[in-house]
This record gives structure tokens, sequence and C-alpha cells, in this order.
């Protein structure tokens, strides 16, 4: 975890240092998310609706490629108030040019557990990401991504395993 940690750091830092053309901003977000178990949950499993707010960077590579580092709080889980789980989270999305206002992306991410300290929930997620980003204006775009969950988000003593899953929907500004 912590050489997963040190590594996304050294690649931010390296980015800000080399990168030509910035661009900084904040994003919002509806998210409708849910937990996959395994095996099914004899319990109610209803998707939760949340929200994200966060900022980001986006630095060019190239005229078609880019990285935006982000880092966002982003409320998941399932309804169930037991089974929400909220998190800061750390995505790093590679960016492709489709054109002049539109993208598309996906990268890793990793995410913290906030607010609840002895739930069933594990401190740290791992998941992907995926999306599509279309400039409305110059400074003004809207996205849509999809999380998947590689790690098990529930506590080890539990009889359940877990992984999120998260369509969320924003809006973002350039600053």
């Amino acid at each position: 975890m912590k050489k997963t940690l040190l590594l996304l750091t050294f690649i931010m830092v390296s980015v800000f240092t080399y990168a030509q053309d910035n661009m900084y901003g904040v994003r919002v977000g509806l998210n409708i998310s849910n937990l996959d178990f395994e095996p099914n949950p004899t319990f109610d499993n209803t998707h939760r609706n949340g929200f994200a707010i966060g900022f980001f960077g986006e630095y060019d590579l190239s005229k078609s490629f880019a990285i935006a580092p982000e880092i966002q709080f982003s409320a998941e889980g399932a309804k169930d108030k037991d089974l929400r789980i909220d998190y800061i989270q750390i995505p790093v999305l590679f960016k492709y040019r489709i054109g002049e206002n539109f993208l598309i992306g996906a990268g890793p991410m990793a995410g913290v557990k906030v607010w609840e300290f002895e739930d069933a929930s594990a401190n740290f997620a791992f998941s992907m990401v995926g999306g599509i980003e279309f400039f409305i204006t110059n400074d003004i775009f809207i996205d849509a991504r999809y999380h998947y969950g590689f790690t098990n988000v529930m506590d080890k003593d539990s009889s359940f395993e877990a992984k999120n899953s998260n369509i969320q929907i924003g809006v973002g500004v350039k600053i």
C-alpha cells in the first residue's frame, strides 16, 4: 500500500513539474453505486445515490494524450446504513482526445475510507475507472464514469466479499 501511494505521488509530482499545458479545476458528480457481493447476500442490497466533489489537474503529454490526477470525496456503497462507505479517492486518468471537445479516459483509483471507525468495511479500496468527457465551453465540461473495484471492501472477519460498483455523472469547471 505504501509503495503504491509513493508511486502515485511520484507520478503526480513528475507530471506537475514537466507538463507544458496545464488545466486545473473543480468537479462535482452524482453517484449511483452498489456493492457486488459474493456469495449473494440474504439481505436487501439496494443501490445508493450519493455525490462526489473534488479537484483535478490535467497535463498534456502530447496533442492527443493527457494525464489527469484528482483528489475527491465520494459517497459510495449501498443504501443500507451499515453498507454505506465514503472515500477520499485518488483517480489517475489517462485521457485520449477525440476532436476538440471530446475525451475518453481510463486509469487506476485508490480510495481511503472516511467517517466510520469500527464498521464492517476495509480501510482501503482499489478500483479501475473509465469514462467519457465532453466540453460544453472552453471552461465547462460534463462527464460520465464507471468504477469497478478490484479489492474486497468488507472487513476480513466478514462472511461476504463485496466489490464497489459505481456510475458517476458529473460536471466540471476549469479554474
